[in-house]
């Protein structure tokens, strides 16, 4: 395995989609893009009010350019595959807020409910029955819960 030097500047951070350098509003700009088409404008629009509050400002800011707009721009997965891992990782984290937001993004991502059981019945065996029970409940609640105009 190739590794680069230490001295080396790392730039595979800086990278867009397609191989383009972006810079720190562009990758913002592209952030904002991928999360309203993955979470919805209503999420993103609460998420926004938050960039007035000293509090949660820089905070918003640092996840709409480097988890959306680094991580989920890649081209290695597709935001199907993305989707479905990060509900893994909630559910191993025990991170039950997180997680339903995701549940409720995933069907703008292609996902299906039958793709999310599958993830959850994984979980079951890998993260422990406790967490994908709770899984189920959360995607239940999610599924059965008619959508907000």
């Amino acid at each position: 395995m190739n590794l680069p030097d230490r001295d080396t500047p790392d730039t595979s951070a800086t990278n867009k989609p397609h191989g383009d350098t972006m810079d720190e509003k562009e990758r913002y700009a592209e952030g904002m893009k991928v999360r309203r088409a993955v979470l919805g404008d209503a999420h993103v629009d609460r998420s926004a009010a938050k960039l007035t509050d000293p509090m949660q400002s820089e905070f918003q800011e640092l996840i709409t350019r480097y988890a959306w707009g680094e991580i989920w721009t890649r081209e290695g997965l597709p935001r199907h595959t993305r989707s479905l891992l990060t509900i893994a990782m909630m559910v191993a984290l025990n991170r039950g807020e997180e997680l339903r937001l995701h549940l409720r993004a995933a069907a703008n991502n292609g996902v299906t409910q039958d793709e999310i059981k599958e993830v959850l019945m994984q979980c079951a065996i890998y993260c422990g029955v406790p967490a994908a029970n709770s899984a189920f409940h959360a995607a239940e609640e999610i599924f059965n819960t008619k959508p907000v105009e």
